[in-house]
């Protein structure tokens, strides 16, 4: 008479005796160890393997698949939070300190100005406005885009409309505004629409209208809105078109710093101008 075979006890507790076996590497495991799957049980090392095996979903634009609107609701908390402290300071001590001033930025080398100037407003009507719209076109193109392209595309929209105010208006000109930032994504909208092949035909009527605004408004910087504008093009146009793959962010990455490396230079240009105007002493 034969002897029956032992029960096999499970790889990782010794002590447990047990017929039932991962289905994906065919080791002993016990109760505690199993996992459910599509067939049978699986080990534990077996499922993390699985699941780091399984790629991180991401848009056509390399970004994260999100639902929120994590980034835009910060801006905008930024800007309305920033704007207080203006109101209670005085909105003009801050816009002369913090706003794009070009002579500032030439002769005393302030360029911090280049940014900082987004995240100011004129008005409690210029900030609503801004705001709206940024309210309206920021989540769908940070979902699109995932928080991190959106929130690049933003700065560096804005910058590029702060760069265009900065090379382009007269050097005692204070600006300030999130409006190139807005038009950047405006930008954006069309090149990403075009390479959805979606209809931009409603993105491009509310451009020409701001474009016109822009011209025939009082005190508006439409520097800094057509500067804007091309800029988040320019910034969509590389996240468009970064092959898809490994190599997609890195692409990306490159793309925008030849970007912000333009918008330095030209920004270099501009202020070697200014200081030639400017009298030292």
């Amino acid at each position: 008479m034969s002897t029956p075979e032992p029960a096999p006890v499970c790889y990782r507790h010794p002590d447990r005796p047990t017929w039932i076996r991962c289905t994906r590497c065919d080791r002993p495991i016990c109760p505690e160890c199993m996992n459910s799957a599509p067939v049978g049980f699986q080990c534990p090392e077996c499922v993390s393997a699985g699941q780091a095996a399984v790629r991180e979903p991401r848009t056509v634009f390399g970004g994260r698949l999100t639902s929120s609107s994590t980034v835009t609701i910060t801006l905008i908390g930024i800007c309305v939070a920033i704007f207080v402290v203006q109101f209670l300071v005085g909105v003009n001590a801050v816009a002369s300190n913090w706003g794009m001033w070009p002579a500032a930025v030439a002769v005393n080398d302030e360029w911090y100005r280049l940014l900082t100037s987004v995240f100011l407003h004129g008005s409690w009507l210029h900030l609503a406005f801004n705001m709206y719209v940024l309210f309206v076109l920021g989540p769908p193109l940070e979902r699109l885009l995932g928080h991190v392209r959106f929130l690049a595309l933003f700065l560096i929209a804005g910058l590029g409309g702060a760069v265009a105010s900065f090379s382009f208006s007269t050097i005692n000109t204070v600006s300030v505004g999130a409006s190139g930032a807005i038009f950047g994504l405006m930008g954006a909208l069309v090149v990403a629409g075009r390479h959805l092949r979606a209809d931009i035909t409603q993105v491009l009527v509310l451009i020409g209208i701001n474009v016109v605004i822009g011209f025939i408004a009082p005190g508006v910087d439409w520097r800094a809105h057509l500067g804007g504008l091309v800029t988040g093009a320019a910034v969509a146009f590389v996240f468009s078109k970064a092959p898809r793959g490994a190599s997609q962010t890195l692409v990306q990455v490159i793309g925008l710093g030849v970007i912000v490396l333009v918008l330095a230079g030209i920004a270099v240009y501009r202020a070697d101008q200014i200081a030639q105007l400017v009298p030292v002493g």
